[in-house]
C-alpha cells in the first residue's frame, strides 16, 4: 500500500551540542499526547499487504526497509522513546536509551514494559546488539556514529533497519522545515515501522484537536515572548524554525527572537533588552534548570528591571517538551495553560 500525503502548515536545537545530556522535567502536568494537526498523516511510502508485507520508506536520504512491522526495535533517545509509545508500540520494542529528563506521565507505565540499555547515554554497541534489533530508531544523527553506536552502514551489513529523525539528518539539506505537519510526518513513520497506522493517524489527528484550541484562546496575543534556553554570557534562545517558534506562534505571542534564523542559537541580552519582553518561557533541564535562569535574571544589575522579571512572568516547560515530536503539543498546552488560556 502506498500512502501519498499533502500537508499544510507552520524548526532543531543544537543537536550536538545537546544530545548527551541528561534532563530533568519539572512539571508532571500531562496533556493528551495528541493533539495538533489536521493532517493527512503520511511519512514515506509504504508497500504492505497485511501485518507481514515488506515495509519500505525514505529517511534522510536513506531507504528504510523491513519485512514486515518492526517486532524488536530499539530506541536511542528520549524523543525516539516517545514516538514509538505514543502509538502503543511498546510490545514491539526491545530497548530503549538515553533519557532527557522524565518519561511524560502519560507513557510511563509502557515504559516501564521495555528494558532501559542505558537511561543516562548511549548503550554500548555489544549491549545494543545482544538485544537482537530488527530495526534502531535515533533521534540524533550523532547516534549514527563510531563514537556511538555505529554507523548505519555498520547495521546495513548486519541486515538491522536504522532510523533517525529528519529534523537531524545528517545532511541539513535534507531535513525539512519543523512545522506541525512535518512532526505528523514523523509520527506517522513510526506507525508505518511499527505497523500502527491508525495508532499514528489518531495521534496526529489529537494534535490538531488540540492546537486548534490553544490557536483559538491566543493568550499571548499582543505580547513579546522571550524563549530562554540556557547559558548566561551569551543566552541560548528559541529562534524562528524550531519547536519553540512553534508554540509561541500558537498561543499568538511574537519571538523576541524572530528575526534570528535558526531553530536554537547564540542569542545577545543586547536584544533581550531591547525588546523588554512580556514573557520569558524558560526551558527546565537538569544541565541547567528553570530555577537557576530564573535566579539569574533577577540578580543581573541589568537583566533585573525587564518588565517579565518585574512582573514575575515566567512560563517553564520540560526541555523534552519543546523538540519536535509527539511531545510538543504538550509545551503548547503547559504555555497556554501558564498564561491563562487553559489547557487544551
Amino acid at each position: 500500500m502506498t500512502h501519498n500525503c499533502t500537508f499544510s502548515t507552520s524548526h532543531g536545537r543544537r543537536v550536538a551540542l545537546r544530545t548527551h545530556i541528561s534532563r530533568r522535567v519539572i512539571s508532571t502536568a500531562t496533556v493528551s499526547i495528541a493533539a495538533a494537526l489536521t493532517l493527512s498523516a503520511c511519512g514515506g511510502t509504504s508497500d504492505s499487504d497485511g501485518d507481514a508485507a515488506a515495509i519500505s520508506l525514505q529517511n534522510c536520504g536513506r531507504t528504510v526497509t523491513l519485512d514486515g512491522p518492526a517486532e524488536r526495535a530499539v530506541t536511542l533517545n528520549q524523543g525516539a522513546t516517545e514516538s514509538a509509545l505514543s502509538i502503543g508500540a511498546e510490545s514491539q520494542m526491545a530497548g530503549t536509551a538515553y533519557l532527557d529528563d522524565t518519561i511524560a506521565p502519560q507513557w510511563q507505565a509502557a515504559y516501564a514494559q521495555v528494558p532501559a540499555l542505558d537511561e543516562k547515554d548511549y548503550p554500548s554497541r555489544e549491549a545494543l546488539l545482544e538485544t537482537k534489533p530488527d530495526l534502531v530508531f535515533a533521534s540524533y544523527s550523532t547516534a549514527f556514529e563510531d563514537k556511538a553506536v555505529g554507523t548505519h552502514e555498520s547495521f546495513d551489513a548486519l541486515g538491522i533497519a536504522t532510523y533517525v529523525s529528519p529534523f537531524a539528518c545528517k545532511d541539513k539539506w535534507t531535513r525539512p522545515a519543523v512545522s506541525w505537519d512535518s512532526i505528523g510526518t514523523e509520527i506517522t513513520d513510526y506507525g508505518t515501522l511499527f505497523g500502527r497506522a491508525p495508532e499514528a493517524d489518531a495521534v496526529v489527528g489529537q494534535m490538531r484537536e488540540s492546537l486548534a484550541g490553544i490557536e483559538a484562546a491566543a493568550p499571548a496575543k499582543g505580547k513579546n515572548i522571550f524563549w530562554y534556553d540556557s547559558g548566561t554570557d551569551t543566552p541560548y534562545v528559541g529562534g524562528n524554525a524550531g519547536g519553540p517558534q512553534l508554540i509561541i506562534d500558537a498561543v499568538g505571542g511574537t519571538n523576541v527572537f524572530a528575526g534570528s534564523a535558526g531553530a536554537w542559537l547564540d542569542g545577545s541580552w543586547e536584544t533581550v533588552l531591547a525588546a523588554n519582553p512580556d514573557v520569558i518561557v524558560l526551558a527546565d533541564a537538569s544541565w541547567d534548570t528553570a530555577e537557576a535562569k530564573m535566579t539569574y535574571l533577577r540578580n543581573d544589575p541589568a537583566l533585573k528591571d525587564l518588565t517579565a522579571v518585574r512582573e514575575n512572568a515566567f512560563v517553564v516547560v520540560p526541555f523534552s517538551a519543546s523538540t519536535p515530536g509527539p511531545r510538543l503539543i504538550e509545551g503548547a498546552s503547559l504555555v497556554s495553560e501558564q498564561l491563562g488560556g487553559g489547557r487544551a
